[in-house]
C-alpha cells in the first residue's frame, strides 16, 4: 500500500535516517532541489521506495480547474509569440485559461531556478505546457511526485521514456530544403545548424545529409557547420564558408534568425542573395517574409505544434492515455527570393 509521510506511514526524519542523511537533504530530494549529490539522491530515492514514502501532493488541480501553464524558453522572439497564440486559441475553446512564465532562462550557480516550480506548485494549475524546456531528471522527477500532467512543445533533447511531446517534421524538412535547391542545380550546399546535441538541429541535419545521397553527391564535411539559434554565430559561420578554398553555392540555415547572419555576412562581402549565393532557412517566422530579399524557408507549424499540445494535456488531464509519446507535424517549403540558380548557369 502507498504511504504519505504523515502518521500512518514514515516520517521524513525516519527516510532520512534509513538514508544515512540529514532530513534537510532528504526534503531536498523529495522537492527535486539540484544541489544534491547524485549518489546521495540515490541513497535517498531508495529510501523513499523502500519505506513507502510518498510525498502528499500539494498540487490541487480542483484549486483553480480552468487555468494552466506555459513555461517558455524566452518571451523576446516571434517564436514564442507564435506559441502563445496557438496556446491561447486552443486554451479559449477548452475554456482554459493561460499563465505564461519564462523561469527557464534564469539561472543561479549555474543551475535552473526552481523559481516555476515553486510557483506552479502554489497556484494548483490543471496541468503544464513547456516549450523547448531541456528538464533535469530531478525536475521530471519533482512533476511526477506531484502529479502535475505536463506536455513538451518542440524538446531541446529526447525527453524521458512515456513523456508526452509535439514537434516538427524536422528530418523532412532538411530533406525538403535541400532537395529545392538541388533542384534549382546547386552541387556545392551547405548546412547551417543549431547547437549539435539539439533533437531538431541532428534531425535537420540527417534529412539534408540523406537529401544529398539520395542524389548521388557526396557529403562535404566542410560544409557541416554547427553553431548557436542566433544571428552572431551564424554570420561567422558563414564567413567561415566563404573563406573555403570551393565555397558553397547554396546554403541551408537551420533557422530564419541564423539566416539574417547570414544575409549580414554576404553584404559585408559584397555578395547578393540569391547572385551570388541563394539561402533557405528554417521556421518560417514573419522574419522571413520582411528579410529583403525575402528568405525562401521551411515552415514549422508553431502555433498548430502549440494547440495540438493544448489538446494533449486537456486528454491527459482528464484520465486518457495517447496512443503515442511523440506527434510530429508537416512542414512545407515556402519559396520566396532568396533561392535561384547556380551563378552562371543562366
Amino acid at each position: 500500500m502507498v504511504r504519505t509521510g504523515t502518521d500512518a506511514g514514515p516520517t521524513l526524519a525516519v527516510v532520512a535516517r534509513e538514508a544515512g542523511v540529514s532530513v534537510p537533504t532528504a526534503s531536498k530530494v523529495v522537492n527535486g532541489r539540484e544541489d544534491v549529490a547524485p549518489e546521495t539522491r540515490r541513497r535517498v530515492t531508495e529510501a523513499l521506495d523502500r519505506l513507502g514514502y510518498v510525498r502528499r501532493p500539494r498540487f490541487d488541480a480542483a484549486k483553480s480547474p480552468g487555468l494552466v501553464d506555459l513555461v517558455v524558453h524566452s518571451l523576446d522572439s516571434s517564436w514564442s509569440g507564435a506559441v502563445l497564440h496557438g496556446v491561447e486559441e486552443a486554451a479559449h475553446d477548452a475554456g482554459f485559461e493561460v499563465v505564461v512564465s519564462a523561469g527557464l532562462t534564469r539561472t543561479r550557480g549555474g543551475r535552473p531556478e526552481r523559481g516555476w516550480l515553486d510557483k506552479l506548485s502554489a497556484r494548483g494549475s490543471a496541468g503544464v505546457l513547456f516549450n523547448l524546456a531541456e528538464l533535469t531528471q530531478s525536475q521530471y522527477a519533482w512533476l511526477d511526485q506531484h502529479r502535475i500532467p505536463f506536455v513538451l512543445i518542440d524538446p531541446v533533447i529526447d525527453p524521458p521514456p512515456g513523456v508526452v511531446s509535439v514537434g516538427a517534421a524536422n528530418w523532412q524538412g532538411g530533406v525538403t530544403a535541400t532537395e529545392h535547391l538541388l533542384a534549382l542545380g546547386h552541387e556545392r550546399i551547405a548546412v547551417i545548424a543549431g547547437h549539435r546535441r539539439k533533437m531538431c538541429s541532428s534531425a535537420r541535419v540527417a534529412g539534408y545529409r540523406s537529401a544529398l545521397a539520395a542524389a548521388g553527391l557526396r557529403h562535404r564535411p566542410e560544409y557541416l557547420r554547427y553553431g548557436s539559434f542566433d544571428e552572431v554565430t551564424a554570420h561567422r559561420r558563414m564567413l567561415e564558408l566563404l573563406d573555403l578554398p570551393e565555397p558553397p553555392t547554396a546554403v541551408f540555415v537551420c533557422s530564419d534568425k541564423m539566416a539574417l547572419g547570414c544575409y549580414q555576412a554576404l553584404a559585408e562581402r559584397k555578395l547578393s542573395v540569391p547572385d551570388d549565393m541563394s539561402i533557405v532557412g528554417f521556421d518560417d517566422l514573419p522574419e522571413a517574409h520582411w528579410a529583403a530579399p525575402s528568405l525562401t524557408t521551411v515552415r514549422q507549424p508553431l502555433s498548430e505544434m502549440a494547440a495540438t499540445a493544448l489538446r494533449l494535456l486537456v486528454r491527459i488531464m482528464s484520465g486518457e492515455r495517447p496512443e503515442g509519446t511523440r506527434t510530429e507535424l508537416s512542414t512545407r517549403l515556402v519559396v520566396r527570393e532568396s533561392t535561384g540558380p547556380v551563378p552562371g548557369s543562366a
